[in-house]
């Protein structure tokens, strides 16, 4: 009985030192999965530039000025020399008329008395150059003095008719000159002409008339958009898009600005104008080299460990 009881003895505080191993590993392991690492981030610097805020219309090409071809003799149409959607030049011959009297009676003047050099005909030219947009009578069509044959749209005379809302009114000596995009991409410069005195009852827009000088033809009816400025900052302070945070009501606006390589605090923050890329901060005023969160700032706390790894 005496050898069991030390035998117990014995076995009791090797089995204490087991335990108190298996607890010091157990609080070894907690205390490293309770370190997390910093949130990866970018920064970057806030900079001075233009921001503008605009609005975007559409203006539709037009030719305001079109010339009606007619015909300059009584008689029959002898040829035609243009097709509806031709480009025609100065000078380029149009049609030819003939006389009723000099088809009927052919080259029997002439033939009796050479020297009068009698034909009948009459040949119609283009004065201006431009577009064919409709074709009114074709060969052996018999014609009065004065009928229109064809109708041509002066190329010169191409625009952009852009409806403005009539509250917008004002912005037109802001923007006398203009930036069109068309369909494809492609860019032109335009400039404000003047405005037509109505305004469209129902809809309550003007219509402002836009020149342009484009280097190939352009087809009428072609919409563009055009972007009228609202308002410029020439020297405004601006940080990317991204860097803005804000509350679900987005009543609230705070930045992230690293206050050390490590920590990073929110610093709330008024917005001014901003574009599809960049935000205007009016407060507080910012260093040009304090570190801003650009990317990476998203669900992060106030006084938050972050880890730098790109600088923009």
């Amino acid at each position: 009985m005496i050898k069991t009881m030390k035998a117990s003895y014995l076995f009791m505080p090797g089995m204490v030192l087991l335990l108190f191993n298996f607890a010091c590993s157990q609080q070894d392991t907690s205390s490293e999965i309770a370190v997390v690492p910093g949130a990866p981030v970018e920064v970057g610097h806030i900079s001075a530039g233009t921001l503008t805020d605009f609005v975007t219309l559409n203006a539709v090409s037009a030719y305001l000025q079109k010339s009606y071809v007619k015909a300059n003799i009584t008689g029959y149409v002898q040829s035609v020399a243009i097709l509806q959607g031709q480009q025609v030049a100065p000078r380029q011959l149009l049609f030819s008329l003939i006389t009723k009297e000099a088809r009927a009676i052919g080259n029997a003047v002439n033939q009796l008395d050479p020297a009068f050099k009698f034909s009948g005909i009459s040949n119609i030219r283009a004065d201006q150059p431009g577009f064919v947009a409709m074709v009114n009578h074709q060969k052996g069509d018999y014609v009065q003095e004065g009928e229109a044959l064809a109708t041509i749209s002066n190329q010169r005379s191409l625009v952009f008719l852009l409806d403005m809302p009539y509250e917008l009114h004002q912005l037109v000596a802001l923007n006398k000159n203009l930036e069109l995009t068309l369909p494809d991409g492609e860019k032109l410069n335009g400039t404000v002409r003047g405005t037509l005195p109505s305004v469209d009852s129902a809809s309550q827009t003007e219509r402002i008339i836009i020149g342009v000088n484009p280097l190939k033809s352009l087809p009428e009816g072609l919409i563009a958009l055009v972007k009228v400025i609202k308002l410029a900052r020439p020297n405004a302070m601006v940080l990317p898009k991204s860097a803005v945070l804000a509350n679900e009501t987005e009543d609230e606006f705070w930045v992230m600005k690293m206050i050390n390589d490590s920590t990073a605090v929110r610093v709330p923050v008024k917005r001014g104008i901003e574009n599809d890329k960049q935000v205007e901060i009016l407060s507080p005023v910012f260093n040009a080299g304090d570190r801003i969160i650009i990317t990476g700032n998203y669900g992060i706390p106030d006084t938050a460990k972050v880890k730098v790894v790109k600088k923009l």
